[in-house]
């Protein structure tokens, strides 16, 4: 059985955007997994941190089992794993393990997966995800709510569970998700078109169409999550205080809620619930615009972008330059 599963090539694919010393450490625990990879194809989201010079120094570029890929510009996290399925999928390689430059599978991760290549039925074998301190990420493992997308798309799976040998789930974030050939061959690669948020989902319900998503728990991916949350900038009205969120990083906030929308709208099986949380999130939003008018500089283009997230995440417009032009069209 052990000898059948060598046959199988396998290749990781990390994604990377300005986190070279974390990069370092994925690479390392790849290199160094028990059962070995084939491959480990590297998409640099044209880094500007000074990444290739960080690898070819330090002798990863010279390492035959890194295929480094540097991208002319910055695709996001669903545009690199785009071109890094890609890629894998047309070098015949029979399972792909995605994941980001923070993470760190532990040093059996990829050999607990491998007992399990030749259960019939299955499109993607997981990970478990822990932090840095050992505790299970919820909910980046668990079940689809089509009932109720906008309200909680993703329900965790029961920890309790976590000593069976595997559980069946829905889906899996990008860290840690070993995909089959067979199963891309079928659905495809990834959607580049969402940027950021939610590329995972959307992936997850294809794959789960085609086969079994199964969460093997003790293979064990740590995710450090380098980016840390902006604090927002307090500013004052009439001696009352508001949280605003920073203008020039304010356009990082279109592309999850406009994909969240579009994955509403397409795979919602309750369509009253879908618009009916729609529309709270609206009246939310509205009362937000109200505080660009009374806190926030921009007011009338960040009412624009916050209208235009609504539209463009119900007609399926996925030009992803549009809230830069939006709020910074004199500098951009």
């Amino acid at each position: 059985m052990e000898e059948e599963n060598k046959k199988e090539k396998i290749a990781a694919v990390v994604v990377s955007f300005n986190r070279k010393e974390l990069l370092k450490e994925c690479l390392d625990a790849l290199l160094n997994q028990a059962y070995p990879l084939n491959s480990i194809i590297l998409i640099d989201n044209a880094s500007t941190d000074g990444t290739p010079e960080f690898l070819k120094e330090r002798g990863y570029l010279d390492n035959s089992k890194i295929d480094y890929v540097r991208l002319s510009e910055n695709t996001g996290g669903a545009g690199g794993f785009y071109e890094g399925v890609k890629r894998g999928y047309e070098k015949g390689y029979d399972w792909l393990w995605l994941m980001d430059d923070d993470s760190e599978p532990k040093k059996d991760a990829l050999e607990k997966l491998s007992k399990y290549f030749k259960l019939e039925g299955v499109s993607a074998l997981a990970c478990l995800k822990v932090g840095k301190d050992g505790q299970v990420l919820q909910p980046h493992r668990g079940y689809f709510n089509f009932e109720n997308i906008l309200k909680e798309v993703v329900k965790p799976f029961d920890e309790k569970r976590i000593k069976e040998p595997f559980i069946e789930i829905d889906h899996s974030s990008f860290v840690g998700i070993l995909v089959q050939k067979k199963a891309i061959q079928k659905i495809g690669y990834p959607k580049k078109e969402f940027f950021i948020h939610y590329d995972d989902v959307e992936y997850c319900i294809r794959l789960r169409q085609v086969g079994k998503i199964l969460l093997i728990p003790d293979s064990v991916i740590v995710h450090k999550e380098a980016a840390h949350k902006n604090p927002g900038v307090e500013k004052k009205f009439l001696g009352k205080k508001s949280l605003r969120f920073p203008y020039d990083k304010l356009w990082l906030s279109y592309y999850g809620r406009r994909n969240l929308i579009w994955i509403g709208k397409k795979y919602s099986t309750n369509k009253f619930n879908f618009y009916f949380e729609l529309l709270k999130d609206i009246l939310q939003s509205i009362k937000s615009m109200i505080g660009n008018l009374i806190y926030d500089d921009n007011k009338f283009r960040r009412i624009k972008f916050e209208i235009n997230i609504y539209l463009d995440g119900l007609r399926g417009n996925f030009d992803n330059e549009k809230p830069k032009r939006i709020l910074y069209k004199n500098n951009y």
